[in-house]
């Protein structure tokens, strides 16, 4: 099994899916490593040498952010604006969408489950 950025990418699948295992790298990064190291597209993880798969990781870690280094980027920049508290950070800090969507009805991914009102009493 190859490990590639601390994650352990399957060996059955072709290299370009494989690699968007990696937080970080989606279809296009992934074509865009391949075709730069000269590895065909259609080949599978487990048909790779080790030296490729070396290539493939110093690729990745001179180039791009990922996994851990990525995540911790990403919550700082959300940190930041809940510490400005700017209209975006306040959204965040309330778990309400934070790029305009309306709340009237949907955004059930952000605001969680219904919670019911009780019914007026007679």
């Amino acid at each position: 099994m190859a490990r590639i950025a601390g994650v352990n990418i399957p060996t059955n699948k072709r290299v370009i899916i494989a690699l968007t295992y990696i937080h970080g790298i989606g279809r296009k990064t992934a074509v865009d490593i391949a075709t730069k190291l000269g590895i065909d597209q259609s080949r599978r993880v487990q048909d790779l040498s080790d030296a490729e798969v070396l290539q493939i990781r110093e690729a990745i870690d001179a180039d791009l952010t990922v996994e851990g280094d990525l995540r911790r980027e990403t919550a700082m920049n959300i940190k930041r604006l809940m510490d400005l508290a700017c209209y975006r950070g306040l959204r965040h800090r309330k778990g309400l969408p934070v790029r305009g969507q309306r709340t009237h009805t949907n955004a059930r991914t952000r605001k969680g489950k219904a919670k019911a009102i009780a019914g007026k009493k007679k």
